[in-house]
């Protein structure tokens, strides 16, 4: 693939992602991206549930001997806690019919999974060298884009898709190459002579021992192209090129899901007072 091509075709995505993920080099707190009220389809036939002009503190006026939220007290939650809970009992039901990964996997691409709450890293061992990956699933969910002609209501089906920043680091002995990469927000054009990369290099470091705001880093779109290009065909010789980072994306979706429910879970218990 000529090297002129493929850095024509990453000066037209870095001019889209210049608005957005250029901006959020180096930092892992991505701006918010605001969940749809609705996640799944079900919701569309549901009723409007919350009364907004009753006060959280009221009381329930009509209890039985027991709370109708299932916490076994008698008389000591508020309506808008009763509310929460049956709408979070629906919506956690709701959500585990619509996950499509049951059970994680512990490996992805020969990479092995380490996840820590929101972080996640993977690690894959090389003859000389360690590569090391890691990303955070916070606030990387927005549905797929179907384009400026979609029409509103079938966006409301649109899938939810992770597309986490992901940083990408070579260790070899106290030596790191460490490279920030993100998704294009452009999609892969169909054209056979264009290389259609899915993500790009928003930054490339190298330092000793552990990095530190000291560390000298470069942005991506200020590379030299054909420098550019070998280390992205560098990247893809350590495994990390469109298949992976593909699979990185499905992996990502399903763990934050997962995240997403026990999120749900956690609120539920902790309005019932069974935390």
């Amino acid at each position: 693939m000529s090297g002129l091509v493929r850095t024509a075709h990453r000066v037209i995505q870095t001019c889209v992602k210049s608005t957005g993920l250029s901006g959020a080099i180096v930092s892992r707190t991505q701006t918010p991206v605001k969940r749809d009220f609705t996640r799944g389809i079900w919701h569309m036939s549901c009723s409007t549930r919350m009364d907004s002009t009753s006060a959280s503190t009221n009381l329930l006026s009509n209890h039985s001997n027991t709370c109708g939220c299932g916490c076994g007290l008698k008389a000591l939650h508020t309506k808008g806690e009763k509310e929460l809970v049956e709408f979070l009992t629906e919506e956690i039901v709701a959500e585990r019919k619509a996950q499509k990964v049951k059970t994680l996997p512990t490996e992805v691409n020969g990479f092995v999974v380490k996840a820590d709450s929101a972080e996640v890293t993977l690690t894959k061992q090389l003859k000389d060298e360690l590569v090391r990956i890691t990303f955070n699933v916070n606030h990387t969910v927005d549905s797929e884009d179907f384009g400026e002609d979609a029409q509103p209501e079938k966006q409301e089906f649109s899938e939810m898709r992770s597309k986490p920043q992901f940083e990408v680091d070579l260790v070899r002995g106290d030596s790191t190459l460490g490279f920030t990469c993100s998704f294009l927000q452009e999609p892969p054009s169909t054209n056979a002579e264009e290389y259609n990369d899915i993500f790009g290099i928003d930054e490339v470091t190298l330092y000793k021992g552990e990095w530190n705001e000291k560390v000298y880093a470069v942005a991506g779109d200020v590379l030299d192209g054909y420098l550019y290009d070998l280390l992205m065909n560098l990247l893809e010789e350590k495994g990390i090129g469109n298949e992976f980072v593909q699979k990185l994306s499905d992996f990502s979706t399903a763990y934050e899901h997962t995240a997403y429910i026990n999120l749900l879970e956690g609120i539920s218990k902790f309005t019932i007072g069974k935390q």
